[in-house]
């Protein structure tokens, strides 16, 4: 298989479009989201506050204070993937999200 192909699978696999969280254990504050790609923006995250460069400045002060062995990072639910690796999930995502600030009864999809 040559670079070009496998350039074009990976554009045309489907991303793990979802929700996640970022837990603080001791305090229970959670950072809630939705990504086209929630595994990615968790890896993300986490490169941020590493490099102490998180734009939540709350959140990068308990990394700060208390370090990663006190977070969980988490992939809370993914959409199924459609048939289409082109198609808009931005209103799917927004939805499930919504269900998941309920269910989990946090405040504007985020308590940090």
């Amino acid at each position: 298989m040559d670079r070009k192909e496998i350039m074009r699978r990976y554009r045309e696999t489907p991303r793990p479009a979802g929700v996640y969280r970022v837990v603080h254990r001791p305090t229970g504050r959670t950072l809630l989201g939705a990504s086209v790609d929630a595994p990615a923006m968790l890896n993300r995250i986490r490169a941020q506050l590493s490099m102490h460069g998180h734009p939540n400045r709350t959140l990068q002060a308990a990394w700060d204070a208390d370090g990663e062995a006190v977070f969980d990072f988490e992939v809370l639910d993914l959409l199924s993937p459609g048939d289409d690796p082109a198609r808009d999930v931005s209103d799917d995502l927004e939805t499930l999200l919504e269900l998941w600030v309920e269910k989990l009864e946090v405040e504007t999809g985020s308590s940090f």
